[in-house]
């Protein structure tokens, strides 16, 4: 194929790919806005608050990241089905990742219930263990609605229909922040809860996005043809297995990778809740920046799956190319950001000149990974739409935890470099994973035994 036709193409697959993304980033941003909801909320409300919400956020989702990572394989399964025009076969996958979903939901429950009495032990700082249990002890009764929410979700961006992502995840932040606050100060006559009123709210909060995604799923004449609520079914263990064989090592590459900043925040609450807080204010900061190239790899999901459905080899690496122009782009766009505004950032969230100091040297270490997050999340992403899965928890596993965790809490801890060697352990981390997805998607795509179909 000639340059001549190859650069319109590519042009058409930005277009696509960037029209595909817009709703996933404003989603994915509204998500982020949640966090950043509870912890302005919680920074005013006091330190100790916002400490408390660091610890419980963390421990919320240093297991959640399982659940949400296995089921984005349905992503790539229904993009897949859709591409090869199997599309009868949808319905009953959906619902078998219902079962496997609310599964998921149960044992998040039960974890959020047994972890709590163990905080001390943990070595977290005597005074953030009360706040932080209080918001796990209210925000556990969530899980089922959240992991229920992303089962629908993925179902849908499969499909190419990324607008309830954006418009659902605004919702619940209209949701959240008002009731956010008058549970976390006392408001209305409701009693001062600080850390659990803000996880009473969000718990209330994900049960009202997953009844309304629910409820425009069975009402919808888009997915009408899709049959998805037509009747009961069963749980079928075989289909709910292969689910799991391709999910799973996701889910584990997305734990890996996440679980290097929550575990890097549990950590850092050894310090004390100003390194705390301090932590929690930039790494709130820096996923908001991220979800905009995870809506982007989301997307790029989405355009790799159909190609490999329809068979078309040359579809399938525009398709990476394309999302990688557009990380590229966003990324730049962040950096600017970080290094131009950190101070002003900062200054939104708390009025703790201790706090604010050292979150706004965090926020210069954060514009330092912008450009590695982005490309491992974006290879990530297009080789889930391969399906290729296996290698990339290897190396997740390597990045994050052989070279990332080793030396950031060696600096950090042992060094006594504090937060600061905690986060060169996290652009270490990110830089090798960056640079390994990369090589992998490249061999990936190259094997992926596909025709070179314009």
């Amino acid at each position: 194929m000639s340059t001549a036709s190859s650069t319109p193409r590519l042009s058409r697959e930005v277009r696509a790919t960037g029209l595909l993304a817009l709703p996933l980033v404003l989603g994915h941003v509204s998500t982020g806005l949640i966090s950043f909801v509870d912890n302005v909320i919680a920074g005013h409300h006091g330190t100790d608050t916002l400490a408390a919400v660091t610890i419980g956020t963390a421990l919320l989702w240093l297991p959640m990241l399982i659940p949400i990572g296995t089921l984005i394989s349905l992503t790539a399964s229904v993009s897949q089905l859709h591409g090869a025009g199997r599309e009868r076969e949808i319905g009953p996958l959906f619902r078998q990742a219902l079962w496997l979903a609310l599964g998921l939901g149960l044992i998040m429950f039960t974890f959020l219930t047994v972890v709590p009495p163990l905080l001390p032990a943990f070595g977290i700082a005597p005074d953030i263990v009360p706040g932080a249990t209080a918001f796990l002890h209210a925000v556990r009764w969530g899980g089922p609605a959240l992991t229920l929410y992303f089962c629908m979700r993925y179902l849908s961006e499969g499909m190419h229909w990324t607008l309830p992502t954006m418009l659902l995840g605004f919702g619940g932040l209209l949701v959240l922040a008002p009731l956010g606050y008058v549970l976390c100060y006392g408001k209305l006559g409701f009693p001062e809860l600080g850390a659990e009123g803000l996880g009473m709210a969000s718990a209330i909060m994900m049960w009202l996005q997953a009844l309304c995604f629910a409820g425009y799923l069975w009402k919808t004449k888009r997915f009408a043809h899709l049959q998805l609520f037509s009747h009961f079914e069963a749980p079928r263990w075989s289909a709910i297995w292969e689910l799991l064989r391709t999910g799973l090592p996701i889910g584990i590459t997305v734990l890996m990778e996440g679980g290097l900043f929550i575990v890097t925040a549990l950590l850092i609450g050894r310090l004390g809740a100003t390194e705390a807080a301090s932590h929690q204010i930039a790494i709130n900061v820096a996923q908001l920046c991220f979800m905009i190239p995870m809506g982007v790899a989301e997307a790029t999901t989405v355009r790799v799956g159909h190609a490999v459905g329809s068979g078309n080899g040359l579809g399938v690496r525009r398709a990476a190319i394309a999302g990688l122009l557009i990380i590229l782009g966003t990324q730049t766009l962040s950096a600017l950001v970080l290094l131009l505004g950190h101070d002003a950032i900062v200054g939104v969230y708390t009025n703790d000149l201790g706090v604010a100091a050292l979150a706004s040297t965090l926020l210069l270490y954060a514009a330092a990974f912008q450009f590695p997050d982005g490309v491992q999340v974006l290879s990530a992403g297009a080789l889930r739409g391969l399906k290729d899965t296996r290698v990339p928890m290897f190396i997740a596993m390597f990045s994050y935890w052989g070279l990332g965790m080793p030396l950031g809490a060696g600096l950090g801890l042992g060094l006594g470099m504090g937060p600061q060697g905690m986060w060169l352990g996290l652009i270490l981390g990110l830089t090798a994973a960056a640079i390994l997805m990369a090589w992998r998607l490249r061999v990936s795509s190259g094997r992926a035994g596909l025709p070179s179909t314009p």
